[in-house]
């Protein structure tokens, strides 16, 4: 049968798929718009499944905080190019990800696939999108915080983004001071708040290579230990936000820079999402 320009149009703005995958869908589906709307979904699964091995390093990160400062939720949804990760289509399908994410209080990112997108679920929303850009897709972090108060943190390239939680504040205004840390967290990436924090395996890790790197200087095999220590001490300085050297003045650790803001001010907990 012939399907008229005004028929694939309507198509097309029904689904955003491009207009010759329009017309072969409406051809196909002999004009039913509900069957055509599901061969576009199809030939987005086939997409999708055949670009499963591509790897995803372009893309944005999204956070969310709640009212009330105390809550905070962080998304990354990722993609092949540059080119699409700036598309206003796709950061605007992360933010709608990001919000349903919060509404729902979503654990996970398998739970966020399964939320529903419209008449859909995300999930398939997805797939869709990867249909009609041809590119790998996908929501690739959820992360989320509590604490007294959260305070946000998006590089300017969009593809690293910050939460931080602290606690003590006491009713202080502590936002400038959130904002510091959450730059300090972007920029020296550490591994935990303290070092109590640290994996055990990292720690057993760090202990290791200190042994070996001064075994092999020819130190004393029953000084091992005590330099290895000494290693991980240093590991902990450098490694764990609270006892970093904050950047804007390395005077301070992060530590005595919070306490000198508001006394006993800290650090409960933070996430770090990094693209690429």
């Amino acid at each position: 049968m012939a399907i008229t320009a005004q028929e694939v149009n309507k198509l097309r703005q029904m689904t955003g798929a491009g207009m010759m995958d329009c017309k072969k869908a409406l051809t196909e589906a002999e004009g039913d718009f509900e069957k055509a709307i599901d061969i576009l979904r199809k030939k987005g699964q086939k997409v999708s499944a055949s670009r499963a091995d591509r790897e995803t390093k372009e893309g944005v990160v999204a956070t969310h905080v709640s009212e009330d400062g105390s809550k905070g939720t962080m998304i990354s949804l990722t993609c092949e190019t540059d080119f699409v990760a700036k598309n206003e289509e796709f950061v605007a399908l992360a933010n709608s990800i990001l919000e349903a994410a919060v509404k729902e209080n979503a654990s996970s990112v398998e739970t966020v696939l399964a939320l529903p997108y419209e008449n859909i679920t995300i999930g398939e929303k997805i797939t869709e999108m990867t249909g009609k850009i041809g590119e790998k897709i996908e929501v690739s972090h959820l992360e989320r915080v509590t604490g007294e108060k959260v305070e946000p943190y998006i590089h300017s390239n969009g593809k690293l983004g910050v939460l931080v939680a602290l606690t003590n504040t006491n009713g202080a205004d502590v936002e400038e001071a959130g904002k510091d840390v959450a730059m300090q967290i972007a920029a020296m990436n550490p591994v935990a708040v303290d070092k109590d924090g640290v994996d055990a395996t990292m720690v057993e890790r760090e202990i290791e290579v200190g042994k070996d790197q001064a075994r092999q200087e020819g130190k004393p095999e029953a000084m091992l230990e005590k330099i290895a220590m000494g290693k991980l001490n240093k590991f902990y300085k450098e490694n764990t936000l609270l006892s970093q050297a904050f950047v804007k003045d390395s005077s301070k650790t992060i530590a005595q820079y919070l306490d000198g803001v508001n006394k006993g001010l800290t650090v409960a907990e933070f996430k770090r999402i990094s693209i690429g």
